[in-house]
């Protein structure tokens, strides 16, 4: 039987493999910033931590946006791996529905599963979803989908539905109001929430510094 630390450095390396041409916003590097994230946060919190660092190093092993709008080949990449490495079932299934339920689904949807790991993990990924590294990621996404900067004939949708905010094609200026702006609110632990506040009060910044250029303004 593998130690803690043994699990960890396994999969690390899996998710370093797995990752090392993905795209900039969703690579290693992301992975990495969310671990070390989640570790803070869970040092707060009364948490497994074994589970809080195998669902960050996980939670994005084959993102949906990247394999056609599939959920289920994350959740099934990351078990076929615990497995492969003797992890116990109860914590490979914890896991697993950390990747199912971890997302910002758009919408009004209703997370399905709740768990005290799941909260510090979904707040490590929605802390680096904002603030500087969070608007460095978003545009360099938009460019990767070809997406325009800005477009003020195209208003900003807050989308109905999960589907509606899968499928958008809309300007990057508009997801800092169809997401990026709203997780300050969504954060589940007092340590999130604190961390999120500087990183949102910059993004406000940046965006009014945006709209004032744009303009001619400045």
């Amino acid at each position: 039987m593998r130690t803690p630390e043994e699990i960890i450095t396994a999969t690390v390396s899996f998710t370093k493999e797995t990752l090392a041409s993905a795209e900039g916003g969703h690579d290693w590097w992301h992975i990495y910033r969310v671990w070390k994230s989640a570790k803070t946060i869970a040092s707060e919190e009364q948490v497994d931590s074994l589970i809080v660092e195998l669902g960050a190093l996980l939670h994005d092993i084959a993102d949906s946006k990247f394999h056609g709008g599939d959920e289920t080949i994350g959740p099934a990449k990351a078990r076929h791996f615990l497995e492969s490495i003797d992890v116990e079932e109860s914590i490979i299934l914890h896991v697993e529905n950390i990747i199912k339920h971890i997302s910002f689904k758009g919408g009004n949807e209703i997370q399905q599963f709740r768990s005290k790991e799941l909260d510090v993990v979904q707040d490590a990924d929605r802390l680096d979803a904002i603030g500087a590294i969070g608007i460095a990621r978003a545009f360099n996404y938009g460019g990767f989908k070809n997406r325009k900067l800005y477009d003020p004939n195209i208003p900003t949708n807050l989308h109905k539905t999960k589907e509606e905010y899968k499928n958008n094609q809309e300007p990057t200026i508009n997801h800092f109001y169809e997401k990026l702006f709203l997780l300050k609110d969504r954060m589940n632990t007092q340590t999130g929430r604190l961390l999120a506040v500087k990183r949102h009060e910059f993004m406000e910044q940046y965006v009014a510094e945006f709209y004032a250029e744009w303009d001619g303004e400045r």
